[in-house]
């Protein structure tokens, strides 16, 4: 190879360094909906972290961040882990002084009922990457979307009332 053609080659190679790659996955933040009368507690996306939701609410609270494609693409899941608190209002129930030793120590009790789940779940169809939205449905269901739509919005993949009842039963999973 003669001098000139090292110094094109060479020179290609060095221009290609200039380009910053398009990146694969980005960081998407993180927001959550509590259809049911049960409070989420903590809950994370691929082990990014979202906010605590108060039943039958949600919405308005962002953390960062979930790790997703910046192309959807078929069969594309996430995994969605959560600790639920199925009575959320007991302390206000209770005879002891807030925050007594009494009522600390009951509240350690109360949280022995929290329940802990995991599931994989799919995420819907978007176009451009944006917020990362986990809705929790009765019988601990979870939906995921994640595009650059919003609750509410007629191009948004789910409309769910904000409050569900809960069955009596769960079907078995």
């Amino acid at each position: 190879m003669t001098r000139a053609a090292w110094l094109i080659v060479i020179s290609g190679l060095a221009l290609q360094g200039c380009t910053p790659p398009k990146p694969v996955r980005l960081g998407a933040p993180i927001e959550g909906y509590s259809h049911t009368s049960a409070a989420i507690n903590r809950f994370s996306v691929n082990r990014g972290g979202g906010p605590n939701i108060s039943p039958y609410s949600g919405g308005g609270k962002q953390n960062c961040c979930a790790s997703l494609p910046v192309k959807w693409h078929p069969g594309l899941t996430v995994v969605v882990e959560w600790v639920k608190d199925p009575d959320p209002y007991a302390y206000g129930r209770w005879p002891e002084r807030v925050f007594s030793d009494a009522w600390s120590k009951r509240m350690e009790e109360h949280k022995t009922r929290y329940t802990r789940h995991r599931a994989v779940v799919p995420v819907a169809r978007y176009e451009e990457l944006g917020l990362v939205n986990v809705h929790f449905l009765p019988c601990n269901q979870v939906a995921v979307s994640a595009g650059a739509t919003y609750p509410g919005r007629p191009d948004y993949p789910f409309h769910f009332p904000q409050k569900i009842q809960e069955p009596a039963t769960c079907p078995e999973s």
